[in-house]
């Protein structure tokens, strides 16, 4: 099957975490084309879609919204599973809570699950209004990602994915 793992991300983490969610698809034996969200231009011929973004003041990355929208109908036509990234922070990840947003997406193309992953804080990354932001609500740098949770979530992923073999008798 072919899989479309597709993600916006700002500065770059958050495409981190889709590039090894498509590296476990393509070792669980499926045919995985990994893009950029903003390179998405059709979801033709591909059997099933990852999407995620970034998470910036509450809401995803317009590249990513941009692929409901426009095919939002395809979407709800096959298999899909969204993940975003951006809670920071370590032992409890701030903001909580999912995106509303992304919540409403999920439920408009019938996704079959939207997973948070927590993302990275590199202040040398951020433009001078992000730098002012993170400041004001004192989020500490780091990288906060968990990468065997996102390992075992692409496993998930993958099992759901792989054909029904039948059972000799």
């Amino acid at each position: 099957m072919r899989v479309l793992v597709a993600a916006a991300s700002r500065h770059d983490s958050t495409a981190e975490i889709a590039s090894a969610i498509g590296r476990a698809l393509t070792d669980a034996g499926l045919e995985v084309d990994l893009r950029p969200a903003r390179d998405v231009a059709s979801i033709a011929g591909y059997g099933a879609v990852v999407l995620g973004s970034g998470v910036y003041m509450g809401r995803w990355l317009p590249d990513a919204t941009r692929i409901v929208e426009l095919h939002g109908e395809e979407l709800k036509a096959r298999p899909v599973w969204l993940f975003s990234s951006g809670p920071i922070g370590s032992p409890d990840p701030k903001p909580v809570g999912e995106p509303p947003e992304v919540v409403e997406m999920a439920a408009a193309i019938g996704a079959r699950e939207h997973r948070t992953f927590t993302g990275r804080l590199d202040r040398g990354r951020l433009s001078l209004g992000e730098k002012v932001v993170v400041a004001a609500v004192r989020a500490a740098d780091g990288d906060f990602r968990d990468w065997e949770l996102i390992a075992t979530w692409a496993g998930e992923v993958a099992e759901a994915l792989r054909p029904a073999v039948p059972v000799a008798g």
